[in-house]
């Protein structure tokens, strides 16, 4: 007798291939049989008539490094269909690092991660996994690169000593044996935006040669998108590892619909060499990340103290406008997005509340001020730890990376602790199926389906995730195509997705009837 059976449901096994009608029982946390079993026995059966059934969804580019330790955590997450996540993306890692940088690096991710527990164990990842809460969904991580610069040098050095590339290696291949899925890199942000390509390529000795994957935050996603692609081709040729393109986008209204076909283009042709290459996407037109990010990165040079120092001075905002006027050599978000396409997201200062949720142009009214002068004013003020959402890609453009069969489907969620979240925290999945596939016709629910899954599954080598198949781990979502849909939004963000009829994460119900359950069924993930 089976623990689960869910009957007469249509299955979309999460390979690509065209719906079929089966029965799925589930056995001790796994899948145990996929086909037509009308003398099949089970505890439990669920009548799924007219219902479809997946694999869980996979998100393998989140920030909830610290958020998993919230309570009441998962719930956003399971009513879009979410049964694994994988957090430490972007560099930004919340371990391992130890004492000497730590205030710093907590201090620099929390805008992305939310303020991490005081009790945390971030000396070593094996640590962070111990010290995790039960979890309502499973949940890997990456070991960001960013935070192990940081740890072995600070925020101030631009050029790293040999012991500097030696701590790095040895806190990498520690983190690796401890279970990190692969590595992740934010180029675009301190500390590592001050490697060049060839010290970039030395940092990642470790896993040279290896399967183990390398995911990037280039380092330009506007006007030097194609150039950044290009790098990531010359890295994983000279190391000879997955590399893996997150976020993938062409900022800027000059760059839509030009750059990402280029890109794709040199994608299949680094894949058809044999180099393995591939991308992710998020479905919106609007990012979120820090407002530091609008700055050149020699303006990030010296560490926090510095940054704000040059930011309080007028003869360094002068330069600062001609840099942001010309954008040459980076991403220019101000100049990309607009400062009327820039709203702030998360302030700390009391003072600055009233702010939030305006974009930078209706700010600096309020203000009576430039809109540069306001943004380095608040910048100062709340010592670099803003968050912002900045509407600067194109939906076209993202239905060209939907479409490619390099791509999977991302969130790129962040988890301030105070202020506003990006709609995609609550409804990334749910905004995917219900617009770009029943709405737009941009994917069918198949090929949809496919990059929520096994996709995903493939690309960070997720054994058992991913496939409605025997010998599978029982992730499952069950739900009526028709009922899904996004309830978050730009301006009220935390709703919960509508849709989800019954998720299975391990085989334990953690959405049942439309109801969550608070069972926590999560297992962390390591890399085998």
């Amino acid at each position: 007798m089976f623990d689960i059976l869910l009957r007469g449901g249509t299955v979309i096994d999460g390979t690509g291939r065209a719906a079929f009608p089966a029965d799925v029982a589930i056995e001790k946390g796994s899948i145990a049989a996929v086909g037509h079993l009308p003398d099949a026995a089970a505890r439990q059966t669920m009548d799924c008539t007219g219902l479809t059934v997946t694999p869980g969804f996979i998100d393998i580019h989140r920030h909830a490094d610290g958020a998993a330790f919230r309570p009441g955590f998962g719930a956003w997450e399971l009513c879009q269909g979410l049964t694994t996540i994988v957090n430490g993306n972007c560099g930004l890692s919340a371990a391992p690092f130890g004492p000497a940088n730590a205030a710093a690096i907590r201090a620099y991710l929390q805008p992305i991660t939310g303020t991490l527990p005081a009790a945390l164990d971030s000396g070593s990842l094996a640590g962070y996994f111990r010290s995790l809460p039960p979890l309502p969904v499973n949940a890997g991580m990456l070991v960001g690169a960013g935070t192990l610069r940081a740890d072995a040098a600070g925020y101030e050095l631009t050029e790293l000593t040999d012991g500097h590339f030696s701590a790095i290696h040895r806190a990498m291949e520690q983190a690796l044996a401890d279970g990190a899925l692969g590595v992740s890199l934010g180029l675009g942000y301190a500390p590592e935006c001050f490697y060049t390509t060839s010290d970039l390529i030395r940092a990642l000795q470790p896993v040279a040669g290896t399967k183990i994957p390398v995911t990037v935050h280039m380092r330009q996603e506007g006007s030097g998108v194609v150039a950044s692609v290009q790098e990531m081709i010359t890295v994983a040729r000279a190391l000879d590892c997955p590399v893996h393109i997150s976020h993938l986008k062409a900022m800027g209204r000059d760059n839509w619909g030009s750059k990402i076909p280029q890109v794709l283009s040199l994608l299949e042709q680094a894949r058809s060499e044999g180099l393995a290459m591939d991308c992710d996407v998020y479905p919106y037109t609007a990012g979120s990340t820090q407002l530091l990010h609008i700055l050149p990165p020699d303006y990030l040079t010296g560490g926090m103290e510095a940054v704000v120092a040059r930011l309080r001075d007028k003869e360094t905002r002068k330069e600062l406008a001609a840099r942001i006027e010309s954008g040459a050599g980076f991403d220019d978000i101000a100049k990309l997005a607009g400062w009327d396409g820039i709203y702030l997201t998360s302030l700390h200062c009391p003072e600055d509340h009233p702010y939030q949720g305006k974009n930078l142009m209706e700010i600096a009214a309020l203000m009576g001020q430039d809109p540069l002068t306001s943004c380095c004013e608040l910048l100062a003020r709340e010592h670099g730890q803003i968050t912002m959402i900045d509407f600067m890609a194109s939906e076209e453009d993202i239905c060209a990376i939907l479409r490619s069969p390099l791509s999977c489907v991302i969130s790129d969620a962040t988890y301030p602790t105070e202020g506003q979240l990006h709609p995609r925290v609550c409804g990334n999945v749910t905004h995917l199926l219900e617009h770009f596939v029943r709405e737009k016709g941009a994917l069918s629910w198949e090929s949809a389906i496919h990059k929520l899954t096994g996709k995903p599954a493939e690309v960070l080598g997720l054994k058992g995730k991913g496939r409605i198949a025997a010998g599978y781990d029982a992730d499952v979502c069950v739900f009526a195509p028709e009922a899904l849909h996004e309830r978050a939004g730009y301006t009220d963000p935390q709703q919960l997705s509508a849709g989800m009829t019954h998720v299975l994460v391990n085989g334990v119900f953690a959405i049942r009837d439309g109801a969550l359950t608070g069972e926590t069924g999560g297992k962390v993930i390591k890399a085998s």
